[in-house]
């Protein structure tokens, strides 16, 4: 699929190009409609958007600028072997003091300096036409086509986690381990240029982390730790009573279902503290809330589960991996996930508690298991 896409994407950015050049030069124009580099131009932002080399910086300033030193070779070095070796040299130094590599930027100088008469003829309007209007053509397709098609381009490095408390701590996911910091410190002990973002070298190694953490961990299923005798209420339970069971049951989230036992949402102790003693503005009644007390328009206190609880609520099926839990209980905040089969209906519920005990376990298991073998040895 991935080498398919790549394939329409070229053939859709080449054509359109040319067609849009065609319509704003005349078919009968003596300046080219197309260059070859736009074909290498075209893998780049097609075949491999994420590469940094094929960021939209990179094709325009790279192919402008390389373009302006093939030029200007091309005019002032008569001879033409030093006039392409100095047109390539030049470009890449300007490249990478711009941050702008872009390879085929160093063909795009060479054909202003071997491009035969019609190229020279041009001058710089060569970098105009058709350098800039190809290039930029060909970014403004690439943006459309590979946003439409599912990939993220230009490719920025993604926003860090936020932490749900609002504080400047990292988020748990981030505390252990590598960090940004230390990609940047090790791709900086390269003295060469590495063909991927920093951003994209993070998310390889969290997913081999992962990959590597399901291995060890990956055969417990939430239906081995999830607790089977679930409490739960009704949309129409009261308030009081809810709060009762909470207590009763040393609990502190209790599934909402229907009559068909089908989840339809989930209340819990922050639902309590936030909705259920003040309105939920979670404002204390100011004038207008006294003013409307008296005239009797007054918002009322909440009466039954329905009018307190969290919906939709977030569940699991009984078969997930209980590894898949610990990025939204770890960084989202969940404290409870309701177990579910297929039509909704609620099978258990899986706690911080239940996950932790269960990866203690298998820890433990494993130790258990390596130390008769390091003793043998």
């Amino acid at each position: 699929m991935e080498r398919f896409r790549a394939c329409v994407g070229a053939f859709l950015g080449i054509f359109a190009t040319g067609i849009v050049s065609e319509a704003a030069l005349g078919p009968t124009s003596s300046v080219p409609l197309l260059i070859a580099p736009m074909g290498a131009s075209a893998v780049l932002l097609f075949a491999v958007p994420s590469s940094p080399l094929a960021q939209p910086w990179s094709i325009l300033c790279g192919n402008v600028l390389s373009c302006l030193i093939g030029v200007t070779c091309a005019i002032f070095i008569p001879d033409l072997v030093i006039a392409s070796a100095a047109a390539i040299g030049a470009s890449i130094a300007v490249m990478m003091l711009t941050k702008s590599l872009h390879p085929p930027s160093g063909a795009v100088a060479l054909t202003a300096v071997l491009g035969g008469q019609v190229v020279h003829d041009l001058g710089y309007g060569f970098v105009i036409w058709p350098v800039g209007l190809n290039s930029l053509l060909l970014l403004v397709i690439a943006i459309v086509f590979n946003n439409l098609t599912g990939r993220r381009y230009p490719h920025l490095a993604q926003p860090a986690g936020k932490n749900i408390h609002n504080t400047a701590d990292p988020i748990p996911s981030e505390r252990i381990g590598f960090a940004p910091g230390d990609l940047h410190f090790a791709l900086g002990q390269y003295d060469e240029l590495i063909d991927v973002s920093p951003d994209d070298l993070g998310s390889i190694l969290h997913k081999a982390q992962m990959h590597a953490y399901h291995r060890r961990f990956g055969e417990i299923r939430c239906e081995e730790i999830m607790s089977s005798d679930v409490v739960s209420v009704g949309p129409e339970t009261s308030v009081r009573r809810a709060f009762s069971l909470l207590r009763q049951h040393r609990i502190k989230a209790l599934p909402v279902v229907n009559l068909e036992r089908k989840l339809i949402g989930i209340v819990t102790q922050t639902d309590f503290m936030q909705r259920a003693a003040w309105p939920s503005s979670g404002r204390w009644p100011g004038i207008v809330g006294k003013i409307g007390s008296i005239v009797g328009v007054a918002q009322k206190p909440p009466r039954v589960v329905a009018d307190i609880m969290t919906a939709p609520v977030q569940f699991v099926a009984p078969d997930t991996l209980v590894t898949e839990l610990v990025p939204a209980m770890a960084d989202g905040g969940l404290h409870h996930l309701p177990v579910a089969d297929p039509q909704g209906r609620v099978l258990g519920i899986v706690t911080q508690s239940d996950l932790i005990a269960a990866l203690y376990a298998r820890n433990l298991h494993d130790r258990r298991a390596i130390q008769p073998l390091s003793l043998a040895g």
